[in-house]
């Protein structure tokens, strides 16, 4: 076999080996997943035994009702500070933003949403979503927590939990705060990461989408880290807000949102 074919073939085989492993580390986040949705839909039940839940999506420790702390609809990232274990890989390198602008689709069961993402701005957060969204992260998660500015003062829609209970992640979570607003004010069409109340590092996959402009005050640990904007389809947000919360809940959207899936370029 001459060098050049050698060499082709070493490559060859070093890419199957790559694409193996990578299978493997989309199987085995997969099954964590699976394990830490199980493992945190029983912490809920113990809590409602408990507590008299007033059902936010909040991520505090206990899950009772909401505190001024973590009534945002920002604070309500995954619970990982609360874990003894640290997240077991880190976090995509914000050099993954490339530094530009990012299109993207959100194919949801109730109509398409345009954005566009800031990879300048907000790498760190860019990277992450655009990481998530090529893995198929987001398919078949639902837009778990809808706020009104009647009930909550502020105008956002919650999504990017594969639980659907507002406590799931991937398998990293990332900080600091990128591009918050110096004024607090979140305009209409706004896509920012959710995190826990308090902690800046405790950013993961969820995020909100803003439907009219609100104004978020930040909290010990700063504002919310704005990493895109709605182009097209503000108003498909705004007719699920439209339909309200599901009778029984708190800030369950009555129209049930599921993303079916994430193109971004």
């Amino acid at each position: 076999m001459s060098p050049s074919k050698r060499e082709r073939e070493y490559a060859r085989r070093r890419h199957e080996k790559w694409l193996a492993r990578q299978a493997e580390i989309r199987a085995q986040r997969r099954r964590r997943r699976v394990i830490a949705g199980s493992a945190l839909a029983g912490l809920a039940l113990v809590a409602v035994v408990l507590v008299v839940v007033q059902q936010t999506g909040d991520d505090d420790a206990t899950l009772a009702g909401p505190s001024p702390e973590v009534s945002q609809p920002a604070t309500t990232e995954t619970p990982l500070a609360e874990e003894s274990t640290p997240p077991a890989v880190p976090a995509p390198d914000p050099a993954l933003a490339e530094g530009r602008t990012w299109t993207g689709t959100l194919a949801t069961t109730v109509g398409a949403l345009s954005v566009e993402l800031d990879g300048a701005a907000a790498p760190q957060a860019v990277a992450s979503f655009v990481t998530l969204a090529r893995e198929g992260f987001f398919d078949g998660t639902s837009c778990h927590r809808l706020t009104t500015t009647q009930a909550d003062g502020i105008a956002v829609l919650q999504c990017g939990d594969p639980t659907g209970t507002g406590t799931g992640g991937p398998d990293w979570r990332f900080g600091p705060i990128e591009n918050a607003p110096a004024d607090d004010v979140y305009p209409a069409g706004t896509v920012a990461m959710a995190r826990q109340g308090g902690d800046a590092g405790s950013m993961g996959s969820q995020f909100f989408l803003v439907y009219e402009d609100s104004t978020i005050p930040a909290d010990a640990a700063g504002g919310y880290t704005v990493f895109g904007r709605i182009t097209e389809g503000l108003d498909v947000l705004r007719a699920v807000a439209d339909a309200g919360i599901a009778e029984g809940t708190a800030q369950t959207p009555a129209t049930e949102v599921t993303i079916e899936g994430v193109e971004v370029q």
